[in-house]
């Protein structure tokens, strides 16, 4: 486990490790005190005895302590009452117990033997009794009793509001302590200890980001407490080599490991989830590099992946091992197409197959489609592209699929409303609060998880929230593999190695893959030159185009195209066959291709823009699609990106909005025509 060994937990700094070897001193005291004070109570009943012990002072002595002893016995039941009944009980039967031995001895002595032999015998039952209850109270954890957490917490209660609540360690090992804290019922939620963790660990001197607190599903009046040393999260992890090669994609993948030494084991069959974190944070080589070479190895699962904006970069090394990638315009209107037009089929045959859902073993290969930078997808996807792809992340779950989007911020301008709602999340960092709000789940924010404090300073550090994933841990960091050279920078070169030990065309599809996988060699690349930071197409190119291509093409030999004619022959006297030389007309002219003179500078399509959607508005038009504007773009030789880019700042300054049920812009306010030259 060579993850586990990398991680070296030292889970309290210093200063109050000081403390907690005090506390490890006491916790041997908290069994002395019986033995202690079994001695101290035969001494006062002998010293009672000397001083009052003869003649009328004994009747006098032994009234005297009789009503001591019951006044004793009714303070100790009324200030155990927070302890159960049983505590409650022993603590009153014992105070009983002596006081009325010391009453017995006063007025006999303890030279009597019946006196002799109950604090004999009786003071030992009674000190081993506290003992037993002692150790047991200790290991079940919510006691009181003195362990090393418990002493820290209970110094530190006070200073953070937390009178009353209770903490004791459950178990601890080389990475971490488990710890259960009980609440002050009534009074104090999980919720409120969770917004107070930062307090906490202040006030019990520990490191930031040590403190993980998760509710306990059996007691809302009790948390569960993980103690983790963060630091050590701040030094790359190597990545230790496949977890299960060989097996199914529906076992779990090992992408990192956890603040607390446990490796991160996520199970992606069954839904969709989205990676965001901002330039830097390692959403490439933390998250894509780690799950995809995990996911390669299976037997029975196919990527097929997309990168408009940084192309061969961030995933390119993999290909070997991909099914399908796409970096241009075309491919990945054609990958969207061909895959959602697979799904029907997928879906029928697992149904006769007896099948509600994929599973494992099945006879389906399992897809997983990646998208690095997905805006860029989006813009590129045009209106009904992403239709399509909305419709395709609804669907391919049940047909066996999971979709992976990867952006940097998942506002609803980058990433439709409908979409965000379907998928799991992993944060990485990020810039402010603002955009971890974007990339964390409600559940998250609400234990505390803040990667805005990461930034692109810790990069591969990230929060996890999916179904595989246990609650407890949501708000815990982890941190991806580091694929590193030795010197601590990234190695595209041992990913591709890896990459060429498992390669698709080692695998075994089904029909439904292959037809997938067979249409990427039909797609016609584009003319133009793709826009590299939009993903889009050169503004020559049809925007709206739809990709023809959306399963294999059969171009065999047997194939005469006579059998796909059924129109009558214009010239029968014009007669070739397929095999016979093709010859220029010299009569025709030859062919030349000029791209349009632009009519308007950007500046101008910009006012054009503005002034097209005042107009609308002042007309009473309440919305229009993108396509709608698509001769002011073409005019100035723009693409559809440009246009979609104002667009969005229109939203941002509340003059648009955006129906995602219609998907149609809606008109919200007239634009500001004068500020567009700006």
């Amino acid at each position: 486990m060579a993850a586990k060994n990398t991680a070296q937990v030292a889970t309290i700094e210093e200063s109050s490790w000081e403390r907690v070897k005090a506390a490890q001193a006491s916790k041997l005291m908290t069994l002395a005190p019986p033995w202690l004070v079994w001695p101290f109570t035969a001494g006062i009943g002998q010293m009672c005895h000397v001083l009052w012990g003869h003649g009328q002072a004994a009747a006098w002595s032994g009234i005297g302590l009789t009503l001591g002893t019951g006044l004793l016995s009714a303070v100790t039941w009324n200030v155990s009452h927070q302890r159960g009944i049983l505590g409650r009980g022993s603590a009153t039967a014992t105070t009983a117990a002596a006081g009325m031995w010391v009453t017995a001895c006063s007025v006999a002595g303890i030279g009597q033997p019946v006196v002799t032999w109950l604090v004999t015998v009786g003071g030992l039952v009674g000190c081993l009794g506290w003992n037993i209850r002692t150790v047991i109270r200790e290991k079940q954890g919510l006691s009181g009793v003195m362990d090393p957490l418990a002493f820290l917490f209970d110094h530190a209660k006070d200073k953070t509001g937390l009178d009353g609540a209770r903490m004791a360690t459950v178990k601890a090992s080389e990475h971490k302590i488990e710890a259960a804290m009980a609440l002050p019922a009534g009074q104090k939620t999980v919720a409120d200890i969770q917004k107070k963790t930062e307090h906490i660990e202040g006030a019990m001197a520990l490191p930031p980001g040590t403190i993980t607190v998760s509710a306990d599903e059996d007691r809302a009046d009790r948390a569960k407490v993980v103690l983790s040393d963060a630091r050590v999260m701040k030094h790359p992890i190597p990545w230790p080599g496949p977890y299960r090669p060989g097996g199914s994609i529906g076992e779990p993948l090992r992408i990192g490991v956890w603040q607390d030494g446990d490796e991160v084991l996520h199970t992606i069959a069954g839904h969709h989830f989205q990676v965001m974190g901002k330039t830097g944070a390692g959403k490439s080589v933390g998250a894509a590099w780690n799950y995809l070479a995990e996911i390669i190895t299976r037997r029975d699962v196919v990527v097929f992946a997309a990168d408009l904006t940084k192309g061969e970069q961030s995933i390119g090394k993999l290909r070997p091992a991909l099914h399908r990638f796409e970096t241009t315009t075309a491919g990945v209107r054609s990958l969207i197409n061909d895959i959602h037009a697979q799904l029907k089929p997928r879906t029928d045959w697992l149904s006769a197959h007896g099948y509600v859902n994929w599973e494992p073993g099945c006879g389906l290969t399992y897809w997983v489609l990646w998208l690095e930078e997905v805006p860029d997808i989006f813009d590129a996807l045009g209106d009904k592209g992403v239709e399509t792809f909305l419709k395709l992340l609804k669907a391919i779950r049940s047909a066996g699929g999971t979709i992976v989007l990867s952006l940097q911020r998942s506002d609803w301008t980058q990433m439709p409303t409908i979409a965000r709602g379907q998928l799991a999340n992993m944060c990485f960092g990020v810039a402010n609060a603002a955009d971890a709000a974007f990339g964390l789940s409600d559940a998250q924010e609400d234990a505390g998880a803040r990667p805005e404090l990461w930034g692109d300073k810790q990069p591969g550090m990230a929060y996890l929230d999916a179904p595989s994933i246990d609650s407890g841990r949501i708000a815990m960091p982890l941190r991806t593999f580091g694929w590193l050279k030795s010197d601590g920078k990234p190695d595209p070169a041992a990913l591709h190695a890896h990459a060429l030990e498992w390669p698709a065309a080692a695998k075994q599809v089904d029909e439904f893959t292959a037809a997938v996988t067979r249409a990427a060699a039909a797609v016609m690349p584009l003319t133009g030159p793709v826009g590299a930071a939009s993903g889009t197409d050169d503004a020559n190119a049809p925007d709206d185009r739809d990709d023809a291509v959306s399963g294999p093409q059969d171009d065999g030999d047997d194939w005469n195209p006579e059998d796909d004619i059924t129109t009558p022959d214009p010239d029968p006297s014009i007669t070739a066959d397929k095999d016979g030389p093709i010859e220029d007309d010299p009569d025709d002219a030859e062919w030349t291709f000029t791209r349009p003179t632009p009519t308007m500078t950007a500046a101008q399509a910009r006012q054009t823009l503005y002034d097209r959607i005042a107009q609308w508005q002042n007309q009473g038009v309440t919305d229009f699609t993108t396509a709608d504007l698509s001769d002011i773009w073409t005019n100035a030789g723009l693409s559809r990106a440009w246009a979609q880019k104002w667009i969005r700042k229109l939203r941002d300054d509340g003059v648009l909005g955006f129906d995602d049920e219609t998907q149609r812009h809606q008109i919200h306010a007239a634009p500001d025509t004068a500020g567009a030259a700006a």
